[in-house]
């Protein structure tokens, strides 16, 4: 028997005998101690919270501002970027808030981070020009912290990854759907471009509120929950170094992996137009955004599966190799498509598939199988948030690339090199992860 097998074994072993000592081994817990009834509807009321959110954050996107300036820049991108920057600084915030927030709070501090949100965006509509950045800035701030608050009404149980997969499908397909009520707003209503962000907000309160009712009432994890994926509480400062310390080897590594994976996304979704014109097609294909769509769900589902799948050792082998052979795609993807045996489109639909699947993978299997092993104090909300904000520094990084780059230069061979470069190096990535996180189950 092989040493992994070993201590697969050995995991579900312990699990089955804490249960039998505890005297709660109820064979109809055996799938966990939600009903399907309360697993969906917890998935939906995950789903819909944050997808309301997206309404406070997304909408100003849909305007143009088109022929306005501020400090001798486009205003649009200078909305942008100040809202990024209240995103980003939320996320590194959100490392020690949301890793103690008490499982009370949390309804009352997804309503109240919002309802801030929306108090700068009600600001925006009638402040002067040199004044909307920092409302924008101001509106992202708090709105970075409600993804791991909805996160940490699914952790910790034996089907988070079957509802964590049905939230990330939530931050994929929200985006175009506030746009479009944004866009809706101000070419067929006439609406101002400053009032409209407000309004869509103001459309989706109600709905906001009934999805975070529904959502608070997600049971606790119960017994067998507990058992197999480690009790899941708030965690103070030294909890959270004892986490990181108890695997930071493995951490380093996977945080690494998911900076890597947000600049090439960032990369792909900034300068697609670029990317495009430059493969030779002159406009976006509309059905590029449908394919998004169904990449995206097909990722999600895909990632949905680990839930199957009891020992978090194991669970984390078929991750790892799923993540694998996705960046191993996303490396080949560039010279499939310089041979001619991919077609501009069959180039970045496998680019950027291959990029969700790891992705995703993050939000729903990995951390949490990790914290499962350690079995160490600890809530995956504190590691996602420490890879979020630093993926978002990546992001930011980038963005600010990309002042720097000459209207001249080309993008498209930056970007091939980056995809081959950077998911080679994610792959190599992965296996060191996967030898530190062998010596962690082998030492538990």
């Amino acid at each position: 028997m092989s040493e992994s097998t070993a201590t697969e074994q050995s995991e579900q072993a312990s699990a089955g005998r804490s249960e039998a000592a505890s005297g709660k081994a109820d064979p109809q817990l055996s799938s966990g101690d939600l009903s399907l009834v309360q697993i969906a509807l917890a998935a939906v009321a995950a789903f819909s919270t944050y997808f309301c959110m997206y309404a406070f954050r997304k909408p100003f996107t849909a305007a143009t501002y088109e022929g306005q300036l501020l400090f001798g820049l486009q205003f649009k991108e200078v909305l942008v970027v100040a809202q990024l920057c209240g995103y980003m600084t939320s996320k590194f915030a959100g490392i020690r808030i949301l890793a103690e927030l008490p499982p009370q709070r949390r309804a009352l501090a997804i309503c109240g981070l919002i309802g801030f949100a929306e108090l700068a965006l009600v600001g925006f509509a009638w402040a002067p020009p040199t004044v909307r950045p920092l409302l924008l800035f101001l509106n992202g701030l708090p709105l970075g912290m409600v993804f791991g608050i909805v996160l940490s009404f699914l952790e910790g149980r034996l089907q988070t990854e079957a509802m964590a997969a049905v939230l990330c499908s939530s931050f994929i397909i929200s985006s175009g759907v506030v746009k479009s009520v944004g866009s809706w707003l101000v070419e067929q209503q006439q609406m101002s471009e400053f009032t409209m962000p407000m309004t869509v907000g103001g459309i989706f309160i109600l709905p906001l509120l009934i999805s975070v009712f529904l959502l608070q009432r997600t049971p606790p994890p119960g017994s067998t929950d507990l058992h197999q994926r480690q009790e899941r509480r708030p965690i103070n400062r030294a909890e959270r170094q004892a986490l990181w310390l108890s695997c930071w080897p493995a951490l380093t590594c996977l945080v690494s992996i998911y900076v890597a994976l947000t600049i090439l996304r960032t990369i792909r979704d900034d300068f697609g137009v670029e990317i495009w014109q430059e493969m030779g097609i002159s406009e976006k294909p509309a059905v590029f955004a449908y394919s998004e769509i169904l990449v995206a769900f097909f990722a999600c589902l895909l990632n949905g599966f680990a839930v199957a799948v009891k020992a978090s050792l194991s669970a984390l082998r078929v991750t790892f190799l799923l993540m694998a052979g996705s960046l191993i795609a996303v490396a080949l993807s560039p010279l499939l498509y310089n041979s001619g045996m991919l077609s501009p489109f069959g180039f970045m639909v496998t680019c950027g598939a291959g990029l969700y699947v790891p992705y995703v993978a993050f939000h729903t299997t990995v951390f949490e199988r990790l914290i499962a092993l350690s079995r160490h104090p600890g809530n995956v909300v504190f590691l996602m948030y420490v890879a979020d904000a630093s993926g978002y520094l990546g992001y930011a990084v980038v963005l600010g690339g990309k002042a720097v780059v000459s209207g001249n230069a080309q993008i498209l061979p930056m970007f091939q090199w980056s995809l081959t470069g950077i998911s080679t190096a994610a792959v190599a990535g992965l296996l060191l992860a996967w030898v530190f996180i062998r010596r962690l189950a082998e030492n538990r």
